[in-house]
């Protein structure tokens, strides 16, 4: 029977053991997706996940997806993970938008067409350092504690589910899409409801989805993982950050574990789900500091030490491309306005060395199947015992993957040694050497193409078959030795094309011995073989490679600055990349011809067999400059529409407030940035101090005006997010009142400007941190009773309930291109409050380039930030002091002819001009073709 049932597997009938019985096959190019111990399967097709995490909501910009979409195929990724952010779709309940920047089947559908898998992570709670931890902020209005199976809570997200799911359902791989797999929550490890597990589980499958469910554990054996019980999912992953997020310090290495991914269940492939490509940046040095935190060298020791440690064949980089939280998108407590992370593609989706050895590890993890289907196995042994092996072996193919490394992994020497191996083919003493901070996974036992690897040194980075004939490339570190041996019936006949590299035959195996130094070039022959290409080279000249997948077969390309799509056409290679300088293109494939961004490239016929041409730069591109600023001031709490009066008693916050009426922002509809109150009272002329408190969360701070008189600024507070006791006297601030401004019984005004950071995250599923409220916390002017009224954002179709907060200017459209009212010259000096700045510029670049622009602030002293709007986009928060003085401007947002305003909220008076700012170039590529 279980020779029959794995009959039917392989033919597609059936779906692996332990995955959902009953998937669909009604639907044109459907597919089953099963799994087993090793690996997902469609159709019966072992799958290597090799995908990273892009959120679409970090860049607004649809026509950036694609290009982000594109490298990290191009890099070698199968897949990527999405999480769907509940709150960037919903302003309030029962209202949810999908259209333009929130247009997620438009993101599917680009997935799709670039042959990525998809993992769907819908939540409901996603973290991903986002205002709520991706929650709407009206959630915290809710009755019932979230992340639960209170009532309450249950209703708002099954709400959300019953509209993103059937999206994700339509898109699955089961119904000819590219969902491979749906996380059910995220992190989900302490204060847990199992009930509430199940629910979220039935939920989807009620409402089609029909492939595994996944889920991503944090971090430690001793919280609940989801592998068994009540709330199991079928494949539960694991979360992993060995780096931690100490950016500064060079010296971390492995300081949060060993980073090998536990197996969680037996009957499901190892996941990794969450493991560190980057770094929050918590001390504010600079996202620089956190790519070389998790930089090539942590790459190389401890993604390829979980390959062979773990056999996991499900992989989730986090990040992969961090993006922008612009708006009020940010989390309040670990992040700022850029999310760029650290990550392997930049904030501008620039490349980075960290990107190219992704592409050195995918394009060996997704080229050598045997992988997708390993078993811990006898590893050589080295002559040094300071040098570490591990191994795994196919027990199909008995094709073997050795780890070679530091046994300590902090170790920055290097080490020769040799291992006594015994391959499939024959046991061999094997010369190795290890790097400092770096690892190899050696292969032996292998079909490479139509050909034989004994074993080698080198590693491989792909091969294909191209042209009637094989072509390999392997690479090393720069300087160290390479052995590779062939095995063939007869003497092969070997040529050298360029390099050093010495040969010789001893009856059954080829043996090739080089210096990895540039690229050497080896074709062999004959020996009852087809014939290969070997290109042997550094990890340098390696990752100028590209793999692209045609109809007629993959095809590599050299020498581009990226490689986005190939296809043949007759005897033509049309090719579509990227250049960022003048430089040779070279492309090993079955055409006589080549064209890129649609021109012929003058081309000869190398001695490789391969044609080799010349692409041009991108032409140097001038930014205009800033100027002929426009002014215009926002006094206190001006305006007489709009406001909302503040009179509420009781609040589903488990914080209560110091003092009623209950003043918290999201009590009367305003969640996100800037509001206003106003309150009127009466004095009786004994008043001397208006005391105040406000939460803002961290970085945040409130302004207070008493009939238009500047009393001060304070910062907002928190409370504790876990910690007991909790403050009960948060955001304190106590202004004198000035000598004569109180007369007993004229009416007076209190204005306060607050400034929220966004809302906290719920990963301790514990309403006293995600409902934190945001706003005033309580107010009192000796004994006067205050009339309250609060006035927040308005909504904004086009670009989100993130977008704009509820600055008088923002209510009025300052911010938007058009006129809204006059604008003046500004003036000399500024008093304190709001001051706002507008100007215009034109950005005419070649049609045929990728051009990346950011804003730059300069220095200027002065407590005070600046709110980026570009074209009516919130595209960040500049706070003085802090660490960010670029603000990326995309494409799709930034046009032709473009409007900056600048919002400046200053808690002193300061010059009348706007803070220096000016236009910079982040990259500059040259794309072939019109954008």
């Amino acid at each position: 029977m279980r020779i029959f049932v794995a009959f039917l597997m392989l033919l597609g009938l059936v779906v692996a053991p332990g995955a959902t019985p009953g998937v669909s096959t009604a639907a044109a190019g459907a597919h089953h997706v099963g799994y087993d111990r090793y690996s997902l399967t469609v159709d019966g097709r072992r799958v290597m996940l090799w995908s990273g995490e892009f959120h679409y909501f970090r860049l607004p910009s649809p026509q950036q997806w694609r290009d982000v979409l594109e490298k990290i195929r191009a890099a070698g990724f199968t897949g990527v993970s999405l999480y769907f952010h509940w709150g960037y779709h919903s302003p309030s309940p029962g209202v949810y938008d999908f259209s333009g920047v929130r247009d997620v089947e438009r993101l599917l559908r680009m997935t799709e067409e670039l042959g990525l898998y998809v993992v769907a992570r819908p939540g409901p709670y996603i973290n991903a350092e986002t205002t709520g931890g991706g929650f709407p902020a009206w959630l915290k209005t809710v009755d019932g504690r979230a992340r639960s199976s209170d009532p309450g809570y249950t209703a708002a997200y099954r709400e959300w589910l019953s509209r993103i799911n059937p999206i994700l359902a339509r898109h699955q791989v089961t119904r000819g899409g590219s969902v491979i797999a749906y996380n059910v929550e995220n992190e989900y490890a302490v204060n847990v409801d199992p009930a509430y597990m199940d629910q979220l589980q039935q939920k989807a499958r009620a409402d089609g989805i029909d492939v595994p469910i996944v889920h991503n554990n944090c971090c430690n054996a001793d919280l609940a993982n989801w592998s068994s019980g009540q709330g199991a999912v079928q494949i539960p992953g694991v979360d992993d950050y060995p780096q931690s997020f100490n950016c500064p310090d060079p010296g971390t290495w492995g300081s949060w574990g060993e980073g090998v991914t536990r197996r969680l269940r037996e009957d499901a492939p190892v996941y990794a789900a969450e493991y560190q490509a980057g770094a929050i940046d918590l001390n504010n040095v600079g996202y620089e500091k956190c790519r070389e935190l998790t930089g090539p060298d942590y790459m190389k020791v401890y993604y390829k030490s979980n390959v062979i440690g773990s056999g996991a064949t499900m992989f989730g980089y986090y990040m992969l491309y961090g993006g922008t939280s612009w708006g009020w998108l940010p989390q309040p407590n670990d992040v700022y306005t850029s999310y760029d992370y650290g990550a392997a593609i930049t904030e501008p989706r620039g490349l980075t060395t960290k990107y190219d050895e992704f592409k050195r590890q995918a394009y060996f993890m997704t080229t050598v199947a045997p992988l997708t289907k390993t078993d811990p196995a006898a590893a050589p042994t080295p002559a040094d015992t300071a040098v570490f092996t591990q191994a795994r072996a196919n027990p199909d193919t008995r094709t073997q993957f050795v780890l070679v490394r530091h046994a300590d992994r902090r170790a920055d020497t290097d080490l020769a040694t040799t291992l006594d191996w015994s391959t499939p083919d024959g046991d061999y003493r094997v010369p190795v050497r290890v790097g400092g901070r770096d690892a190899k996974i050696l292969v032996a036992g292998y079909d490479l193409g139509r050909q034989r690897l004994v074993y080698s040194t080198s590693e491989i980075l792909t091969h294909v078959a191209t042209g009637g004939r094989d072509v390999a490339v392997l690479y090393g570190r720069e300087g160290e030795q390479g052995t590779t041996v062939l095995r063939y019936a007869s003497a092969p006949s070997v040529q050298v094309l360029e390099g050093d590299v010495r040969s010789s035959f001893d009856g059954k195996d080829l043996r090739l011995d080089y210096t990895h130094t540039g690229l050497a070039r080896v074709l062999v022959s004959g020996g009852g073989r087809p014939p290969v290409l070997l290109l042997l080279g550094t990890d340098e000249t390696a990752a100028r490679f590209w793999r692209l997948d045609t109809e007629a077969g993959p095809v590599l390309v050299r020498g581009t600055s990226v490689a986005r799509e190939a296809r043949l056409a007759g005897d033509r290679l049309v090719l579509r990349a990227d250049t960022d300088a003048p430089g040779d293109v070279e492309v090993f494939a079955p055409a006589r011809r080549l064209v890129v961004g649609g021109r012929t490239v003058d081309t000869r016929r190398t001695p490789s067999g391969s044609l080799l041409g010349a692409l041009p730069g991108p032409r140097a591109v001038t930014l205009p400059a800033l100027a002929d600023w426009r002014y215009r001031a926002e006094p206190p709490a001006t305006g007489e529409e709009g406001w909302t009066v503040a009179d509420k008693t009781t609040t589903a916050s488990p914080i209560k407030p110091k003092t009623l009426p209950v003043l918290y922002s999201d009590e009367y509809g305003y969640h996100y940035g800037n509001v206003w109150y106003r309150g009127d009272f009466v004095p009786d002329g004994t008043e001397k101090t208006v005391s105040l408190n406000a939460i803002t969360g961290k970085r945040g701070s409130y302004q207070v005006w008493l009939d238009g008189r500047y009393l001060g600024s304070a910062a907002g507070g928190t409370q504790a997010d876990s910690e007991a006791p909790v403050n009960p006297d948060p955001g304190r601030g106590d202004f004198p009142v000035p000598e004569g401004a109180l007369v007993k019984g004229k009416p007076a005004r209190l204005s306060v400007l607050v400034t929220n950071m966004g809302h906290n995250d719920d990963w301790t599923a514990d309403d006293t941190r995600f409902k934190q409220p945001r706003g005033l916390f309580g107010a009192v002017v000796g004994d006067a009773k205050i009339s309250w009224k609060i006035r927040g954002a308005v909504p904004d179709a086009e670009r989100g309930p993130l977008n704009a907060g509820g600055l008088y200017g923002e209510r009025q459209g300052w911010h938007l291109p058009g006129g809204h009212g006059r604008w003046d010259r500004p003036p000399a000096t500024t008093e304190p409050g709001v001051s706002w700045y507008r100007t215009g510029f034109r950005l005419d670049t070649p049609k045929d380039q990728d051009v990346s622009v950011a804003l730059r602030f300069g220095e200027r002293a002065g407590d005070y930030r600046v709110f980026v709007f570009l074209n009516g986009w919130n595209m960040g928060q500049y706070v003085s002091g802090g660490p960010q003085r670029d603000f990326v401007l995309p494409n799709g947002i930034l046009k032709p002819a473009n409007t900056v305003t600048l919002a400046v909220v200053a808690a002193e008076g300061g010059p009348g001009s706007p803070v220096p700012v000016s236009l910079v170039q982040l990259g500059n590529h040259w794309t072939g073709a019109a954008r």
